[in-house]
């Protein structure tokens, strides 16, 4: 049975509790929908954790590039969970648990060119708190099955659709779409994807209520 959590303080409370009782590393992944606020939690958990002991390393910087994409036919899928690099993914993940002497890189999504820069981001050494927030994290098959055994715990957003989607639309007008492309993206594809991850809620260690 999942624990429920019904705001973002909520989760701050538990992670501080979480870093008094391990005394090494421990990743935290958090999943949601399209939408459902990750980038907004983890960046409300970072600024109120002590600087140099978190780090975020977003599951999105391991998105198939756009060529790959384009050569796989997949572009008008971009953000499935088969456009992304898993694999890469969790060897990510497994230097980030192993590793805990060294800075490790690894690339960063950039919505502004739907690419990502390698080696754009990095989990310093003396980092205790990692961070990682994706829609796949709990997702079993095409190599994501692997994830949750490096992660301590996984959470997962629940939020209203009415409000997650008005959001995604809002985004995809910032980064450059048309009011109705916008709307065709966050109802068609990010949809089908939504689907996906909600389906895997039963999955996860906490339930964060929004």
């Amino acid at each position: 049975m999942a624990i429920e959590l019904s705001s973002i303080d909520e989760a701050l409370s538990r992670i501080k509790d979480l870093a008094l009782k391990h005394s090494g590393r421990f990743i935290i992944g958090i999943v949601g929908k399209p939408g459902a606020g990750k980038s907004t939690l983890t960046s409300h958990l970072i600024e109120n954790l002590p600087k140099d002991s978190v780090s975020l390393v977003p599951m999105d910087g391991y998105h198939l590039s756009n060529l790959q994409l384009k050569n796989l036919g997949l572009s008008d899928r971009k953000g499935a969970f088969n456009t992304f690099d898993s694999n890469g993914y969790v060897s990510l993940l497994k230097r980030i648990n192993t590793e805990t002497d060294q800075d490790i890189y690894y690339p960063v999504f950039h919505r502004e060119i739907e690419e990502s820069y390698a080696a754009d981001g990095v989990v310093l050494a003396n980092t205790k708190i990692v961070l990682t927030e994706g829609n796949y994290l709990l997702f079993d098959k095409a190599g994501w099955e692997k994830v949750a055994t490096e992660l301590t715990e996984i959470w997962y957003i629940n939020i209203n659709d009415d409000v997650r989607i008005d959001r995604l639309v809002k985004r995809h007008e910032f980064y450059g779409k048309d009011k109705e492309s916008a709307l065709n993206w966050a109802t068609g594809t990010d949809e089908i994807n939504a689907k996906i991850v909600e389906s895997t809620a039963v999955k996860a260690d906490v339930i964060i209520n929004i």
